[in-house]
This record gives C-alpha cells, structure tokens and sequence, in this order.
C-alpha cells in the first residue's frame, strides 16, 4: 500500500532540512569561559529586575494586610471543621 501525501511516514519534501542551514555546533557560548558567562549572568539578571515595577508603600502596606486577612479566615474556617468533624467522630464512635 502506499502512504497518502502528506501522512506521517513519508515526509514532504518541504519538511526537509537543507545541510546549509543546520546550526553549528557550540555557537557563541562555546567561545567564552565559564566565568565570563557567569557574569553575563549576573549582568542580565540585573537589567531584568531594574525593569521591575516594584509597589509603593501603600500598595504593599494594602496587598499584606489582604493577605492576612485572608490567611485568618482561612485558618478560622479550617480550626472550625477541624473542631465540628472531630466532634462528629467522637459522637459516632463513641
């Protein structure tokens, strides 16, 4: 039997790979050091983080009490299970 154009087993001849165009083996990180790519590193790592908006005070004053806030309740709510099912097991198994 013979595969339809463009099944899976007989690729197209599109799909192929020229030899001109296979990317060489090492590239640029081969022609540096260890310590100059730490520190190229350490250079990006630093323009990342000034691109960084970071909260004002306010802002982070409000995000922290929200988020204790919410850890609160959430603590209530899981302690008030905790109480009612330990309740439920005492009376069921006596």
């Amino acid at each position: 039997m013979t595969d339809a154009v463009g099944s899976i087993d007989t690729p197209d001849a599109q799909d192929e790979v020229p030899e001109a165009k296979k990317a060489r083996k090492g590239g640029k990180r081969a022609k540096k050091g260890p310590l100059k790519r730490l520190a190229t590193f350490y250079r990006q790592i630093i323009a990342e983080l000034r691109k960084v908006v970071w909260p004002s005070r306010n802002q982070l004053t409000s995000y922290t009490t929200v988020v204790i806030f919410f850890v609160a309740i959430m603590i209530a709510l899981v302690t008030v299970i905790d109480y009612g099912l330990n309740h439920a097991a005492k009376y069921v198994f006596g």
